[in-house]
């Protein structure tokens, strides 16, 4: 036979239960959310990184230009095409642009900094890239790194 007072306080527990799940996985979910935040924070930039360097790797180069802002019609005044083809062409030292991996990024103000590496054993070389948020033009970075605070 029950008594009365055999169920007090099982109604407490359910809900001690409940709100301990609750806030359970309200941290997980900002953790995971943090993590995706840190994961994907410069994703577009580091694809506009690559996309340049599939252009490149396909002798794409008016369209490899044009990502830099620049194109035939309009030639960026301090980088014409000659000096993007010295930079990037067929004769440069990116001349083979499917060994170039990206192996950092980092936000800095308007823009991210990608960092890229040719991956040649001795021969290794590290370019530095600025990818601006807002029209995802590139450019050589102007910076060797972002400035402490930003």
């Amino acid at each position: 036979m029950a008594g009365y007072l055999d169920h007090y306080g099982a109604g407490e527990e359910r809900r001690e239960k409940t709100i301990k799940r609750l806030v359970l996985t309200a941290v997980v979910v900002v953790i995971a959310a943090g993590v995706l935040f840190l994961i994907f924070k410069n994703y577009r930039q580091e694809r506009q990184v690559n996309r340049f360097f599939g252009m490149l790797s396909r002798q794409d180069y008016q369209a490899a230009y044009a990502l830099w802002g620049c194109t035939a019609a309009n030639p960026c005044r301090d980088y014409q095409f000659a000096e993007f083809m010295k930079d990037w062409g067929p004769q440069s030292e990116h001349a083979d642009a499917k060994s170039f991996h990206i192996t950092k990024t980092r936000s800095c103000g308007s823009g991210v900094i990608v960092t890229v590496d040719s991956g040649k054993g001795a021969n290794q070389q590290e370019d530095k890239l600025w990818v601006q948020r807002d029209d995802l033009t590139i450019g050589f970075s102007p910076l060797p790194g972002c400035p402490a605070g930003q």
